[in-house]
Formats: structure tokens, sequence, C-alpha cells
């Protein structure tokens, strides 16, 4: 008996990109949870390199040709891994990371999630996926730069970024400027549903911190339904326009 699918309510609003993600979490929890583990395993090495200095470990007042030499080796070594946790932050990282958020969409259209998708950007448009996050991160930056407000608003308007650039194969600045033309009309609603995902990964947390794995799938499943929403919405007009001729 073949199974009769759920029709998801694609508008793109704060509630039903929630709702929707729910659904979503619930139809696919396996396959994102296990997309999520992957992903926080992945993410880990980032967090393995961050050293940290206690400066009780040297004898500021006594030192001696040993602790100059200990202080230089942990200087390099912090430098160099340091350097090394920056590559892969701008190098591996967001390939994985983009390939998850296509994972995200293909369970919105109620499609297998393929974890082929998460490799996919090496072999294929990976030069667009590293100079993307490149040029995201750094518009970001300097909009915090300038007094915070800017970076947050830079933020919510180029959240599609990364979807474009593996859903659509968009170059960089193409997909920067196609997520500045979405958005338009809901940078509100991504502000809104970033400062609610932020409870809602805390609340994760407190649940044994094992809810942080639902809290992850259920974010990122409303985002992607948001994404999902706006391009259908704005793939209309164009479609009845194409009637009419």
């Amino acid at each position: 008996m073949e199974t009769v699918k759920r029709q998801y309510r694609l508008f793109p609003n704060f509630g039903d990109s929630f709702g929707t993600g729910w659904d979503v979490m619930m139809d696919s929890f396996l396959r994102l949870f296990l997309l999520v583990i992957i992903l926080a395993v992945i993410a880990s090495p980032i967090k393995a390199t961050h050293l940290h200095f206690n400066p009780s470990d040297f004898n500021f007042r006594h030192w001696d040709i040993g602790d100059f030499f200990n202080f230089g080796t942990f200087g390099i070594l912090a430098a160099f891994y340091g350097f090394l946790g920056l590559l892969y932050g701008f190098l591996v990282a967001p390939v994985f990371s983009y390939g998850g958020n296509l994972m995200f969409v293909q369970s919105v259209r109620q499609e297998k999630a393929d974890f082929e998708c998460l490799i996919n950007g090496f072999r294929e448009n990976y030069l667009s996926i590293v100079l993307a996050n490149l040029l995201v991160t750094a518009l970001i930056v300097l909009g915090l730069f300038a007094l915070l407000v800017p970076g947050i608003i830079i933020a919510c308007r180029l959240a599609f970024v990364s979807y474009l650039v593996m859903d659509k194969k968009l170059d960089p600045i193409e997909a920067v400027e196609t997520s500045w033309r979405m958005t338009r009309g809901h940078g509100w609603t991504i502000f809104f549903m970033g400062f609610t995902s932020i409870f809602i990964f805390i609340f994760g947390l407190l649940l044994l911190i094992i809810g942080v794995f639902p809290a992850c799938i259920w974010i990122g499943s409303a985002f992607a339904s948001l994404y999902e929403s706006v391009l259908r919405a704005n793939e209309k007009p164009a479609e009845a326009e194409i009637v009419q001729n």
C-alpha cells in the first residue's frame, strides 16, 4: 500500500516555516538526525584547534632560557593550529555545511535527502562554495564593525546564499545578489527566526544535551522551508507571465 505524503504549508512567514519545519523533522527524522551528527563531527576539528593559555604555567618574575623557549614554542604551536583551523574552516567545513543545507531543502521538497550532497561540493562547485562563504563572512564582519546593526541586516538578507549556490548552482556574486533580492520583505521574518532559534537551541541543551539534535533538525528544516516557500513565491509571477505571453 502506497503511503500518502502530507502536504506541507509552504508560506514565507514565521509560523508556517517553523510549522513545516516540524513536519519535515517528523517525516525525515532518522535521515536528518544522522545529517546533524555528521555536521557536528565535521565541526569538531575547528573547536579542537582552540588552545587555552594559562598564565600560571609561566613564571614571569624569574624567567630563564627554558621559559623563553617554552613560551616561544607555545606561540608557534598556537599560530600553527590556528592557521590549520582557519584553513579547515574556510576550505573544508563550508562544503559540508552547504551540502547539509541542500539536504534539508530536499527533505522539504519531500525528496530523499542524498548524503552525497555532503561531498558533491568538492567535485562540482567547490570554488563557488568557498568564495561564497568567504564573501558572505567578509560582508557580515564588515557590517558588524559598522555599529553592529548593518551586520545583522546583511546576515539576514544573505541567509539564502548557501541554498542558491547548491540548489541553483549560482556563482558567489549571483548568489549574493539573488539572496538580497529574494529576502526583500522577509528580513524581519529571518531575524525573528534566527532569534527564536537561539532559544530553541538553548532549550535543547537543557534537555540533557540530547535535545540539541532535534533542535538543530527543526531549525535547519524551518530555514529550508522558508527558502523553498520564498523561491516558489518568486517563481509564480514569472510562470504567470510566460502563460500570458
